[in-house]
């Protein structure tokens, strides 16, 4: 019997993409079964570059984010992380990146209401459009929210 290859899970986060609810969810994931993560960090566009031009926007600010929370991702999963930077759109960054690279199951991170953009926008229920199961990690407390 040939070994099933790993489940290849797509993490969503920016703000909260090194918080302990994040990295839990993570652990418990990995604690499920063999599994990949990649971290996809949409593009971060600031005022009317959001309108006028995000493809056009450097992508310093999405790097930082990866810079610090992969280390952190891969003590949690037991193993390196992809990082990616993706559109400044977060339904079109997922949808690229499970388009491209086949990721099996999603794990949204964010802040929690009313300061979620993502939960505004119902960004977990449009997931749910591309029939990938989809886990929603909502920081719960003030040093989840930084």
């Amino acid at each position: 019997m040939e070994p099933t290859a790993p489940t290849r899970v797509l993490v969503v986060a920016n703000r909260t993409a090194a918080t302990p609810a994040l990295l839990d969810a993570v652990r418990a994931r990995a604690s499920r079964g063999r599994c990949r993560f990649a971290l996809l960090v949409p593009n971060v566009v600031h005022g009317l570059h959001r309108v006028v031009d995000p493809q056009d926007q450097d992508t310093e600010e999405a790097e930082l984010t990866l810079a610090l929370a992969l280390p952190l991702l891969e003590e949690a999963a037991g193993a390196p992380v992809e990082g990616l930077v993706g559109d400044s759109e977060p339904l079109a960054a997922i949808s690229d990146a499970v388009n491209l690279h086949g990721y099996e199951e999603i794990i949204i991170s964010t802040l929690p209401q009313p300061v979620s953009r993502w939960l505004k926008l119902d960004l977990p229920s449009k997931l749910a459009g591309l029939g990938l199961p989809v886990t929603t990690v909502i920081a719960t407390s003030k040093s989840d929210s930084s």
